[in-house]
């Protein structure tokens, strides 16, 4: 019960590494806040563990951000983790192809939630001298490849963030760190891909040299581990998940 009476929020957190996420930190005893877009999956999530809940959340959206928040002080009492989980990509295409209303949704959702929830939830942390935020990178931001030009620099971007606000929060009792998972089985992969196909999975596990794709569950051990208290000496660090993938 290595999170036992800790509160956490996790965004993006109904379904893929979220969920796995949200399942892991359960199991270890925490209380979570289920945020999703999709308030109705993320209500249908909570429903099966009684120290759940779920709350519709649009994270590129200040106002919604806010409303989240004030929900889990309302509802867990206190936070002491927040998960910076939900992302989108782009299909893979030339990077001069990718159309303004795809690139500025990524910018918006990968990057601008960050910030967003930075400024709700970091004077909380602040007050309380104490809290761990961790934002769910991509090996993408480490070692590009081509044709998700903008998927990268977004993940590039939450790299370059958390170790800026790790360094800056770290005489608040604040720490910050990074998981950058390789492509797992998720509802995105496909988006990754530009399509399922056995040739085109395997493609991409030829990159891999431990030859599975990441799991929801590899992303809710690794993030179990920095957001509790046996990681409290690791702040900035940007843990790769990926079975060899950036080496």
């Amino acid at each position: 019960m290595r999170l036992a009476n800790k509160n956490a929020i996790v965004t993006g957190g109904a379904q893929g590494f979220g969920a796995g996420i949200v399942d892991k930190f359960l199991a270890e005893g925490a209380k979570v806040l289920i945020a999703d877009i999709n308030g109705d999956a993320a209500d249908q999530k909570a429903s099966f563990h009684e120290r759940s809940i779920g709350c519709a959340v649009d994270v590129s959206d200040s106002t919604s951000v806010k409303h989240m928040t004030e929900t889990a002080l309302s509802v867990l009492g206190r936070i002491d983790i927040l998960v910076n989980n939900a992302g989108i990509t782009h299909r893979p295409a030339p990077l001069d192809t990718v159309k303004e209303e795809d690139f500025d949704r990524i910018i918006a959702v990968n990057c601008k939630s960050i910030y967003l929830t930075a400024q709700s939830i970091v004077p909380i942390f602040k007050r309380q001298s104490s809290g761990v935020i961790l934002n769910v990178s991509s090996t993408a931001g480490l070692s590009p490849r081509p044709n998700l030009n903008w998927y990268n620099a977004s993940k590039g971007w939450v790299n370059t963030a958390t170790k800026t606000m790790a360094i800056e929060l770290a005489p608040d009792g604040i720490r910050i760190n990074a998981l950058n998972p390789v492509a797992g089985e998720t509802p995105l992969l496909k988006s990754f891909m530009g399509e399922d196909t056995p040739e085109m999975r395997a493609k991409f596990l030829s990159t891999i040299p431990i030859g599975r794709f990441s799991q929801p569950e590899d992303i809710g051990n690794a993030a179990c581990f920095l957001c509790s208290d046996e990681a409290s000496m690791i702040t900035g660090v940007l843990m790769e998940v990926d079975g060899g993938r950036c080496i």
